[in-house]
């Protein structure tokens, strides 16, 4: 046992048990202490070890197993990390090899899924294809037989077209209306006899309540009327105002129709004057009723209000053409005594083109705002007596209707007489 400098025993261990002495010079000082121990003994190394320390240094003594241990311990820790992190990149790779199983099972799934649609729809489009083929052909033999229709069609059509070439010809109608001036002469009409239709001008004007028509002898006074726009009427003790306006209206200018031949109707013209309209039409369905004259057994018979001639219909369609061929019929109207009448073909048709342009009558004013101040006849007196006299402007008047409020008028206009003396 030796002592220390403050007379203590050394156990191996230092006194300072808190303070550690570095690791390398304790290993060292061990290895120096091994090399002077074998060369002088036991005892001599054991005074070395205490020669080279100080008394008041703290130390201690690390043996080679010591550190070797902590070696060890240290790659025990290193490999436990790995060994950590080994397992949880198995992990991972375990989970995404177990996704991937398990898209690879849905994938091929989907495939089989594809496959079988792809099949199922390659035998649809099969069934389609032979369906539309099928198809292709019945339209194929349906134009077929549809272009034979049409050639016979054809054929039928050049034979209609040479057979009714003569009657086209009759029935093409394309006119140009003259335009004509025409005047209001006084005449009215009710609603039935409006709705015809004529090219002969005659114009039916309707009048709203508190109007006046005024047709002067002379077109400069109905200028000058229309240039003042306003006048005074004196009613007695009162007067009203009233407004001059012009007459507008649209007529005809270009009619085109397409027209045909009726089988069965004929157009008698040239009829006499002097007999009854139901005398007329007994005699020309007897005449036309017999065979020997050409006809056969009438259907119907009308008389044209405008024009005056009469349309037969007859029940067997062969028999207007042979009486149309002949034209010029005599027809026995009283006993004894016959009369020439015209047969012509009867035309149906529909207008095609009709132009029309507006056009302001030369010599009929329009007055309006009367007021219903006094009953319809005097009032009419009083205002064609006050456009007579020059001093307001007025002149000869040649018609005049008013029509009061409340009612409704349907006003004549047709050709001025005046003009055809002049063009003769």
């Amino acid at each position: 046992m030796h002592s220390d400098k403050d007379g203590g025993e050394f156990n191996g261990v230092s006194r300072d048990h808190d303070a550690v002495a570095d690791p390398l010079n304790s290993v060292l000082c061990g290895e120096k202490y091994a090399r002077l121990e074998q060369q002088r003994g036991p005892e001599s190394g054991r005074d070395f070890m205490l020669s080279e320390m100080s008394s008041d240094e703290d130390f201690s003594i690390v043996t080679g197993d010591d550190l070797k241990l902590q070696k060890v311990q240290e790659e025990i820790e290193k490999l436990k990390a790995q060994h950590d992190a080994l397992l949880k990149d198995q992990k991972l790779l375990s989970d995404a090899r177990n996704s991937n199983v398990q898209f690879t099972h849905q994938f091929q799934q989907r495939a089989v899924n594809i496959r079988k649609d792809l099949e199922e729809e390659k035998v649809k489009k099969a069934e389609a294809e032979k369906k539309e083929q099928e198809r292709l052909e019945d339209l194929k033999k349906e134009y077929d037989r549809l272009e034979m229709e049409l050639s016979s069609v054809d054929q039928k059509l050049k034979d209609l077209e040479e057979t009714n070439q003569s009657l086209r010809q009759q029935t093409e109608v394309s006119t140009a209306v003259p335009e004509k001036k025409v005047v209001f002469h006084g005449e009215t009409a009710d609603e039935a006899q409006a709705s015809g239709f004529d090219l002969k001008p005659h114009i039916v004007y309707p009048m709203e309540g508190g109007t006046a028509l005024i047709t002067f002898e002379d077109e400069e006074v109905a200028e000058k009327i229309l240039a003042l726009k306003e006048h005074e009427v004196m009613l007695g003790d009162c007067k009203i105002v009233v407004q001059a306006e012009p007459v507008r209206f649209l007529v005809p200018d270009v009619v085109e129709m397409d027209t045909q031949v009726c089988p069965r109707r004929i157009l008698v013209s040239n009829l006499p004057n002097k007999e009854s309209k139901d005398r007329i039409r007994d005699k020309l369905e007897i005449h036309f009723s017999k065979s020997k004259n050409g006809g056969g057994e009438v259907d119907e018979i009308d008389m044209l209000e405008d024009s005056g001639n009469v349309v037969i219909a007859f029940l067997d369609s062969n028999i207007a053409k042979g009486l149309t061929d002949k034209q010029t019929h005599e027809v026995e109207m009283e006993k004894g005594k016959k009369h020439k009448v015209k047969v012509t073909p009867f035309l149906n048709g529909d207008i095609t083109l009709l132009q029309t342009h507006n056009v302001i009558c030369d010599k009929t004013v329009l007055l309006t705002g009367i007021p219903a101040v006094m009953d319809q006849d005097n009032l009419q007196d009083l205002l064609e007596i006050h456009f007579q006299k020059t001093a307001n402007s007025g002149g000869e008047v040649d018609a005049i209707i008013y029509n009061p409020e409340g009612q409704k008028t349907l006003a004549v206009f047709e050709q001025d007489s005046s003009e055809d003396e002049q063009n003769q």
